[in-house]
């Protein structure tokens, strides 16, 4: 009877058990917090629900925080690596820094060292740009913009989006009363945008 039993169980190769988990980890303000919106509207959660068509053993770990700033980000983000240890983080942070005319250097230097950090935990980093209007001088809006693309030539990043509202910042339709906040009618632009750098990355590129 062992024997017979030995012999059916040949007959049937080990089921193999299913890859563990990967996170992908999105550090982000409010425009990724899907502020005034319910939460699964928001690009971020879009991402999660597209992955699970063509990379269904990734999961999303949304950090963002409305409000959050450069200065913010990189004082989370170590606990958030060693919490999740995300294999890409996608950071989309600066706006915040813009809007309160935070010192252009101080961003660069954070974003340089979340980047860092991110690299150190074997994670590979998506940098998601920002530009602001050039209410407090167009030096400082230049110096803004630029700061994402030197930082991501500089740290040699796997993935850059030069602007996360590139496809609707033009249109005031797509913002919400306060003129900050995209709509949700406007979110999967969003995801679209973020999208190209994250898909390679996840293999679905």
């Amino acid at each position: 009877m062992a024997l017979g039993a030995l012999g059916f169980l040949c007959l049937y190769p080990e089921v193999s058990a299913a890859p563990p988990a990967s996170t992908l980890l999105v550090l982000g303000d409010s425009l990724s917090a899907a502020f005034g919106l319910r939460e699964e509207e928001g690009w971020v959660a879009l991402l999660a629900e597209r992955l699970k068509g063509c990379a269904p053993f990734w999961q999303v770990v949304n950090a963002s925080l409305s409000g959050e700033t450069t200065s913010g980000g990189r004082q989370r983000l170590p606990a958030l690596l060693a919490r999740h240890h995300p294999r890409v983080v996608v950071l989309a942070l600066g706006a915040n820094d813009g809007l309160r005319g935070l010192p252009i250097a101080a961003m660069h230097a954070n974003l340089v060292a979340m980047v860092r950090a991110a690299r150190v935990a074997e994670a590979q980093v998506v940098l998601v740009g920002m530009q602001i209007p050039p209410n407090l001088g167009p030096d400082y809006s230049a110096a803004f913009v630029t700061t994402f693309a030197r930082v991501a030539d500089e740290e040699k990043v796997a993935g850059f989006v030069p602007f996360l509202l590139a496809p609707i910042a033009l249109d005031p339709k797509a913002f919400q009363a306060d003129g900050l906040h995209p709509t949700a009618a406007v979110q999967p632009l969003l995801l679209d945008t973020v999208w190209p750098a994250v898909a390679p990355l996840v293999g679905c590129g």
